[in-house]
């Protein structure tokens, strides 16, 4: 175990991991403040990754904790149509961590970077009781030239999504109760809740559709975003089959004794994109973005059905 020693010892971490030069950035890491290029519209994004909050090192490794930090916060631009284009990373390093541990969490996020060519340009480090990680993502628009935003759903268009619900849940609940060694019983809901996919691709491909009207990332299960999706006055009625839910949230909800499409409305950090669009336009959707599923339909009226039941929209609440 090797200890950092000062923030210039920790600086030249990063240096090793985040090259400097990037054409979208005139001046770098090093000044008191960052030069980019910009266009003339940019979508910004920030989310925190605390310890004993979003993740435990109890099974959480260093490199999943250096991925998922950068992910997460990808998946907010690809829910706006958006092409990542730069981020600021913030660092909370509690006395006692190693070089080691950083090491790998910065190879992590530093290989997710490059995967969507993004340049880290700059940021802040500070000493604190627990690691916690502040990242900032901003992004540029697609080809099409548009953000896509919640709130511009109409009745009747279809609700879908791109991406497993439910899947990330069960990935915790087995990760809290079994340690990493959840992951030999149950891999994909692991992987789920350790690396979630950032759907930047998919994002791109939904803001290229002129009929899609509005489109978000799951972040916080279907339950909780879906009344923040939807405009003032509209409801839905969401429909699972149980064919179409993952295997791992159906046998997991079984040996629970819980209805699975309980399980993927009431779930938690899917990162699925949810999107909307009217039903002449769905055909379209489907062509460009096959692994897209329908899972309800917008309605005139407020109120929520599951499979024609009513239920009451309520999911994870940080201050709940």
């Amino acid at each position: 175990m090797t200890r950092l020693t000062s923030e210039d010892d920790f600086l030249a971490l990063l240096d090793r991991h985040f090259p400097r030069a990037h054409p979208g950035v005139i001046l770098g890491r090093g000044d008191d403040a960052a030069v980019v290029a910009c266009p003339d519209r940019l979508c910004l994004t920030k989310d925190l990754f605390i310890e004993d909050v979003h993740f435990r090192r109890a099974y959480f490794s260093p490199a999943d904790v250096g991925y998922k930090a950068l992910a997460v916060n990808l998946s907010d631009v690809a829910a706006m149509g958006g092409r990542p284009a730069g981020f600021l990373l913030g660092l909370v390093c509690p006395e006692g961590t190693d070089r080691e541990y950083w090491d790998a969490a910065m190879a992590a996020m530093a290989a997710l970077a490059a995967r969507f060519d993004l340049p880290l340009v700059g940021g802040d480090l500070v000493r604190g009781d627990k690691i916690g990680i502040s990242v900032t993502v901003w992004g540029a628009a697609g080809p099409s030239g548009r953000f896509l935003t919640r709130g511009s759903a109409a009745a009747g268009d279809v609700l879908f999504v791109v991406g497993a619900l439910g899947l990330a849940r069960v990935g915790l609940s087995v990760l809290e109760k079994d340690g990493p060694d959840a992951a030999g019983s149950w891999p994909a809901a692991v992987a789920a809740h350790l690396r979630p996919e950032p759907r930047v691709a998919e994002g791109l491909v939904l803001a290229g559709l002129p009929g899609v009207a509005a489109c978000m990332d799951v972040s916080d299960g279907l339950a909780r975003d879906l009344p923040r999706f939807l405009p003032p006055g509209c409801g839905a009625d969401i429909f699972f089959a149980p064919a179409g839910l993952p295997p791992e949230v159906t046998a997991h909800a079984a040996g629970h004794g819980r209805p699975p499409e309980k399980a993927a409305m009431f779930g938690g950090e899917d990162y699925a994109l949810l999107a909307a669009a009217p039903p002449a336009v769905w055909p379209e959707v489907r062509r460009a973005l096959p692994a897209a599923r329908a899972v309800g339909v917008v309605t005139p009226k407020p109120g929520f059905t599951l499979n024609g039941q009513p239920f009451d929209a309520r999911g994870f609440d940080h201050f709940g």
